[in-house]
């Protein structure tokens, strides 16, 4: 599913007008029935439901979606910020009802097939208080003032709604009666005041929402910024795919767990689905090849075989019964020795055991000869292979070692890791996402998994997938080693689709720390409680009873 600017879902709107000949008002009547129906759906309780409207696009949405509750027997009032003229546009002037469009019809279809909503046009401070009073007894609020075209900011104070009767002025005093109500907010395409392009996490001046209903394709801000703790979802509403176009290369990676979702052959064996070699771990680090040899059990990989340090073997082998162990030799500090590959031991294991995926790093310390024991592995083993912990930190100032091309090299450092691979500082990493990712991946051939806010999956080729699962539960050590294994279990169960294998893991990890949080608490959850989680994330679909696509929020829909 791309992600698109303001400019390009405006264009898929005109082509999909002119091209294939869907109507613009056909767009919007199924957008707003389409908000209509997600709150019938969320807010099923709700009897007094307000629709706050502007004179923009955004607002006719807003008025398809009140008489589409009108019709489902809601008590519906609707509160229009400008006078209704501005709206619907003079009789009297065809051109100018042309270029008012769908917004005038949706009004006069309110006007006269739902004459009992009541509507309030609000153009003074008389105006707001009766807008207040109908907003104090409604169960749900329905933000339909600013959409995509609106160019912030909005005014984080008052002072200028008391200028005249400017919509930016009334909509600054209207934001302010929303954060004064205890009822829901559902946002129509965005928070009003949300830049739709804007990839900040937050946004002075915008409304509260608590969902958001969008169209179409997300847009940047949908995907970027925390605009709510619940839901955001999108609605299909007529465009053909041929009509969307993204020139940013950016896309969503929960599309991809549809890999994930078909179901297994009824004549299924282990060796269909891939042996992964989890490489790693030191005297004191048993615990992080450990998580990362479970989740990728759970995740679905046939077999999972742990290389470790002879000292830790038996800790390490203690978690499942159903994990396989190869003893690594080790140094004074506990560390793997070089000597493992200069033997070629661990070269016939692999061969022997026709490992399928290798997970090269957690808990590997840098102690001893470990940093150096990375290095080689990756340059001598040409197997799929998923880099994290300290064989990332074995490349630091040395990234150039780092080649994927003509194989599958699969990268997951945090913000910390990404700046010893890069040579810059942390804050340089934050400062530009994006483009690090993409360039550190088209330059070296790897798939970057670059983690943090909207973990990012850059690609070779440029794409670049964003990630909007999980929560602040997942702040926990051993989190990045689950990760690699289930990284490392997608990628040795489909070795044909790697940008899907690795977008779908990075989703179900996100979403399986969700189950957790809400099952838990996100103080309380630990690393290994994702792994529990994974059941649910599997089974979890990201389209809901209506059709639309959670990209964010849980729908509790599973097959």
């Amino acid at each position: 599913m791309e992600i698109l600017t303001s400019a390009e879902m405006g264009a898929a709107d005109r082509r999909t007008a002119e091209e294939f000949g869907v109507p613009l008002e056909t767009l919007m009547e199924n957008a707003g029935a389409a908000v209509a129906g997600f709150c019938l759906r969320r807010y099923s309780a709700a009897e007094r439901v307000v629709v706050l409207c502007g004179k923009g696009n955004n607002g006719g949405d807003g008025l398809v979606a009140a008489r589409g509750l009108a019709a489902a027997g809601v008590a519906v009032a609707v509160v229009l910020l400008g006078r209704e003229d501005e709206v619907k546009g003079d009789a009297d002037h065809p051109s100018e009802q042309a270029r008012r469009g769908p917004r005038a019809g949706a009004l006069r279809r309110l006007r006269a097939e739902a004459p009992e909503v009541l509507l309030r046009v609000v153009v003074d401070e008389a105006g707001l208080a009766a807008a207040k009073q109908a907003m104090d007894s409604a169960d749900l609020l329905i933000d339909a003032v600013l959409g995509t075209g609106f160019k912030p900011p909005l005014p984080p104070q008052r002072a200028e709604a008391r200028r005249g009767p400017g919509l930016r002025g009334l909509a600054v005093a209207l934001r302010e009666l929303v954060a004064q109500t205890s009822a829901p907010v559902v946002a129509v395409d965005l928070p009003s005041g949300w830049d739709a392009d804007s990839m900040a996490q937050t946004a002075e001046g915008a409304y509260r929402a608590d969902a958001v209903v969008t169209f179409t394709r997300p847009k940047m801000a949908h995907v970027f910024g925390n605009l709510t703790a619940g839901p955001v979802v999108v609605a299909e509403i007529g465009s053909p795919a041929e009509a969307v176009t993204s020139a940013s290369g950016l896309r969503w990676a929960g599309a991809s767990k549809a890999i994930a979702e078909r179901p297994r052959d009824v004549n299924s064996n282990k060796g269909m689905y891939g042996h992964v070699l989890v490489v790693g771990g030191s005297y004191g680090t048993s615990g992080a090849p450990a998580m990362t040899s479970v989740a990728a059990l759970r995740a679905g990989a046939g077999l999972v075989t742990a290389a470790v340090p002879r000292s830790i073997v038996d800790a390490v082998a203690g978690v499942a019964p159903e994990l396989m162990m190869a003893a690594l030799e080790q140094g004074r500090e506990g560390a793997i020795l070089l000597q493992n590959l200069a033997s070629g031991g661990l070269e016939r294991l692999m061969q022997e055991k026709h490992i399928s995926v290798a997970a090269l790093g957690p808990g590997l310390s840098t102690r001893g000869e470990a940093s150096e024991f990375a290095r080689e592995f990756v340059a001598r083993v040409k197997l799929p292979m998923v880099v994290d912990a300290d064989a990332l930190n074995a490349f630091a100032g040395r990234a150039a070692e780092l080649n994927g091309e003509g194989r599958v090299l699969v990268l997951t450092p945090h913000p910390g890791e990404m700046a010893r691979l890069a040579g810059m500082t942390v804050k340089e990493v934050e400062a530009d996402r994006v483009g690090l990712a993409r360039k550190f991946a088209t330059e070296h051939q790897v798939t970057l998994v670059l983690k943090g806010w909207r973990t990012l999956v850059a690609h070779p080729d440029g794409q670049i997938a964003v990630n909007t699962s999980g929560n602040p539960a997942m702040a926990k050590g051993g989190s990045g080693d689950i990760l690699t294994g289930i990284v490392a279990a997608m990628l040795a169960q489909f070795p044909d689709d790697v940008a899907r294998a690795v977008e779908a893991a990075v989703y179900l990890h996100g979403l399986a720390g969700d189950f957790a949080a809400q099952a838990m608490d996100e103080h309380t959850v630990l690393a290994t409680d994702t792994v529990m989680h994974l059941s649910d994330a599997f089974r979890y679909r990201v389209k809901d009873a209506g059709g639309m696509t959670w990209i964010c929020g849980l729908n509790e829909t599973k097959a």
